[in-house]
């Protein structure tokens, strides 16, 4: 199968992700040795035959020790899925149905962030000026639902907007709505990163940020810190970064904190395994993580 592949070499590795150009590229980070990799490897091969423009990269990861360091390769199998040459979202671990999520998902060609046509481009140009949430679908990649929506809606153009399940309308109505001022008061309002880390951090007054969670640590340094943790008797609430790129990268940025893990009290952060190391040596950590000091 042309589009599905095997790189031995970094090289390879990169010259696929060139090949590919703006569409899809999966890179599967496994192991021969373990069998979960191998049936991922399978769902693999099935999305490959469903979906001939996107290519499906099998890589071993202790052959090519750079890479998986770059990635933060923790453990296999590990999904990292790249457009442009650029990494748009990961998935850790064997989870054959979010794996065929995500491929149906960045495998559209025509998206919010690539329409193909002038009237699509002015409609996501006007929701982006006013910060509004919204998600796409591709009409071009359906032509049943490009077909049967039109009659759904009694709406004979492209494209059409809906918020909360109701028509709103198409490029004129949109434009309108902006220059009324109306068009916030219709649509979602986006969450900015920054709004969603705050609420994140603040879910709880203790907040491990983490590979893994309480029940499972996914790296050496998150499993040190849960031991801490855990002896301290103090209770807390973790976030697992593995399944969530966008926190995972823009956490890093807001606490200016380059690594994991990250350890929040009362909103403020404490610091990652070495600054709990020390506070526990010198007899501080329980009342730091009470909020005492």
């Amino acid at each position: 199968m042309a589009n599905l592949v095997e790189a031995t070499t970094n090289q390879q590795f990169e010259d696929f992700l060139a090949k590919a150009g703006k569409c899809l590229t999966v890179v599967h980070f496994q192991a021969a040795w373990a069998p979960q990799c191998g049936q991922m490897n399978e769902v693999m091969a099935v999305l490959a035959k469903e979906h001939t423009h996107t290519t499906f990269v099998k890589l071993e990861a202790e052959t090519v020790p750079e890479m998986s360091e770059k990635y933060e390769i923790a453990s296999v199998p590990t999904f990292l899925f790249f457009k442009g040459g650029e990494k748009v979202d990961r998935l850790d671990g064997a989870h054959a149905p979010e794996l065929t999520k995500k491929v149906e998902r960045l495998a559209v060609t025509g998206s919010s962030q690539e329409p193909r046509c002038g009237f699509s481009r002015q409609i996501v140009g006007l929701l982006k000026e006013h910060n509004i949430q919204f998600s796409s679908f591709d009409i071009l990649s359906d032509e049943e639902v490009r077909q049967a929506l039109k009659t759904y809606s009694n709406w004979p153009t492209y494209p059409q907007l809906y918020a909360n399940g109701e028509l709103v309308g198409g490029l004129d109505i949109v434009k309108e709505l902006a220059e009324s001022g109306e068009l916030e008061n219709t649509c979602p309002k986006a969450v900015t990163l920054e709004h969603r880390l705050k609420t994140i951090i603040n879910q709880s007054p203790v907040m491990l940020f983490m590979k893994g969670n309480k029940e499972a640590a996914k790296c050496g340094f998150s499993r040190q810190t849960l031991e801490i943790m855990n002896d301290t008797g103090v209770d807390f609430n973790t976030f697992d970064i593995l399944q969530d790129e966008e926190v995972r990268q823009g956490l890093k940025t807001y606490s200016n904190w380059p690594t994991y893990p990250q350890l929040y009290v009362k909103g403020d952060l404490i610091g990652g395994l070495d600054i709990l190391k020390e506070l526990k040596e010198s007899g501080e950590l329980v009342s730091v993580l009470k909020g005492e000091s």
